[in-house]
């Protein structure tokens, strides 16, 4: 008998705050399918205010407040029976988080998780991004936020090297990202490729997925090199309001774009890959299995149990 339930996945990033909605198909005998049900995408840009003052302002926190309230009803008429709400580095930085995370709790029942970037890492990983890393080949992983990028080299299937800088693009944007930590990221790059003949890249996040779905290249598929390179030409030959306009950006897009570009681009030029694949994976993808697998424990626990 066909099984559908329904869970959800808050993603507080630096640049935006998403809400994910899945439907979990289960059927005895056949694999979990995963149906992406709805997305809701509310762009507060948490960033802009951390990482300049090290606070969330009290506009941002009242129109996140707003946000989650919104996103309690979308889950309850949706009626998902799981959800996680996961804050990144601007949340992770700001003096008042904890009270935001109190506040937003009180207000909408929401309960928010603080995670590190090996957390944000871990969690990406357990999405799709597995059919794709379980080959004998080499990846150098790359998600792209506003505040932060996680960095994780895989071979054979399994993780070598993972690490999160301080490199996002609303960083780039107000200027807040030094020389030394470019420089950092390069160096960690190049050490732990050392020894691999033939590395491709993965690129995760918004500006990745927009640049793929223009591109026209059917999903498997991969972006080269030279491809990223003219499109990054062509981004920094319009102007922010051409961008929106002959581009089809949103406005939020349409600024952090060119340093999220910048950022797979270097990744690339280190690693010296030739190529990028664009699974359209993203943290939310990444709370719904966890969240799945958390039910299947739960239920061999369970099973356990009873049989004592």
């Amino acid at each position: 008998m066909l099984s559908i339930e329904k869970y959800g996945a808050i993603d507080i990033g630096s640049n935006a705050v998403r809400l994910l909605i899945s439907s979990i198909h289960e059927e005895e005998g056949k694999s979990t399918r995963f149906k992406k049900t709805s997305l809701v995408r509310v762009p507060i840009r948490l960033g802009a205010d951390v990482f300049k003052s090290n606070r969330v302002s009290e506009e941002n926190i009242d129109r996140m407040v707003d946000a989650m309230q919104a996103y309690q009803l979308l889950m309850k008429t949706h009626k998902v029976v799981r959800y996680r709400a996961c804050a990144t580095s601007a949340m992770r930085e700001a003096e008042n988080g904890e009270e935001i995370v109190e506040l937003i709790k009180e207000k909408t029942g929401i309960q928010i998780d603080i995670i590190n970037g090996k957390a944000e890492a871990e969690l990406i990983a357990l999405t799709d991004l597995h059919d794709l890393i379980n080959t004998d080949a080499t990846y150098l992983y790359v998600d792209v936020g506003g505040g932060s990028t996680e960095f994780t080299i895989y071979h054979n299937g399994k993780t070598i090297a993972s690490k999160s800088f301080k490199l996002g693009t609303v960083r780039l944007l107000n200027d807040l990202v030094s020389g030394q930590t470019w420089k950092d990221v390069e160096e960690w790059v190049k050490y732990n490729i050392a020894g691999y003949n033939r590395v491709s890249l993965i690129g995760s996040g918004g500006n990745i997925n927009n640049i793929f779905k223009n591109s026209g290249k059917r999903m498997g598929k991969s972006l080269s090199f030279l491809y990223l390179s003219s499109y990054f030409k062509t981004l920094n030959s319009l102007t922010y309001e051409e961008r929106i306009w002959k581009l089809n950006l949103n406005q939020d897009r349409a600024d952090v774009i060119i340093p999220a570009t910048k950022i797979y681009l270097s990744a690339m030029k280190w690693s010296n890959a030739r190529e990028i694949f664009v699974p359209k994976i993203g943290l939310s993808d990444g709370i719904i299995k966890s969240l799945y697998n958390e039910k299947q424990n739960d239920s061999i626990c369970s099973d356990d149990k009873e049989s004592n």
